[in-house]
Formats: structure tokens, C-alpha cells, sequence
């Protein structure tokens, strides 16, 4: 259609050959506001929800006496499940890289490795 794809959809592109994954966003962590999707924006989740659902997990594990920033999070169903990892950048809100896996296609530990080496190339 004329348009350029930008790097940052470049790289959520690239994210949708990993196998099962059917949906990615990139979501500020503090705002919810989302930088850019790919795939069945639906399944990686709408970003308001997502950062909402970020924060209240940190804050659980934080009173729970856990140290350290959130770095994952899987929430599984028959179907389907959804994995956010957080992406720190230098500057900024912290980004959260959400994801919508198909359950019978994908192997979570394996999509998780692959949103944390590829979360670099989302900022690059």
C-alpha cells in the first residue's frame, strides 16, 4: 500500500514465525498505551489490560516479600495462553512485549526465551 514498515514493526513481524504465536504488542508498561502490534492484536491482549494486569501481578509478588522487577508472566487456558515479559529501556516508562499463543502450536518456555532474545531488536 506505499507504506514503510517501521523497524519496530519489522521485528513484531518477525515474532509471528515463532510457532503458535498468533498475536504480539509492544505496551508502555506505566500508560498502557500501545506502540505497535502484529498478528490477532486481540490474543496478545489490549494494552490497558495488559499493563493494568503487569502492575497488579508486581505489586502481589512485592507484597508477598518478592525483590527484583517482574520479569514474566504466563497465563495459561485450554486454548490458549497469553505471555508478557517486561522490556527495560534506557529511558522511559518500562515496555511490557505481550504475546497470544495458540496452546497446541506453541511451547511456552520456548516462546518466552524467544520474546527475551528478540526484545532488543523491538528497541533497536
Amino acid at each position: 500500500m506505499g507504506e514503510k514498515t517501521t523497524a519496530l514493526q519489522a521485528s513484531l513481524d518477525r515474532l509471528l514465525e515463532s510457532p503458535g504465536v498468533t498475536g504480539v504488542a509492544l505496551v508502555d508498561a506505566v500508560t498502557g498505551l500501545t506502540y505497535g502490534a502484529a498478528g490477532d492484536i486481540a490474543e496478545a491482549g489490549d494494552g490497558t489490560d495488559v499493563s493494568e494486569l503487569a502492575a497488579l501481578i508486581a505489586e502481589r509478588l512485592g507484597a508477598a516479600g518478592a525483590e527484583g522487577e517482574l520479569e514474566s508472566v504466563v497465563t495459561t487456558s485450554r486454548k490458549r495462553q497469553q505471555v508478557l515479559f517486561s522490556v527495560v529501556r534506557p529511558a522511559g516508562d518500562p515496555l511490557v512485549l505481550a504475546a497470544g499463543l495458540d496452546r497446541d502450536r506453541a511451547n511456552a518456555a520456548l516462546a518466552l526465551r524467544g520474546l527475551g532474545d528478540r526484545a532488543g531488536e523491538v528497541l533497536a
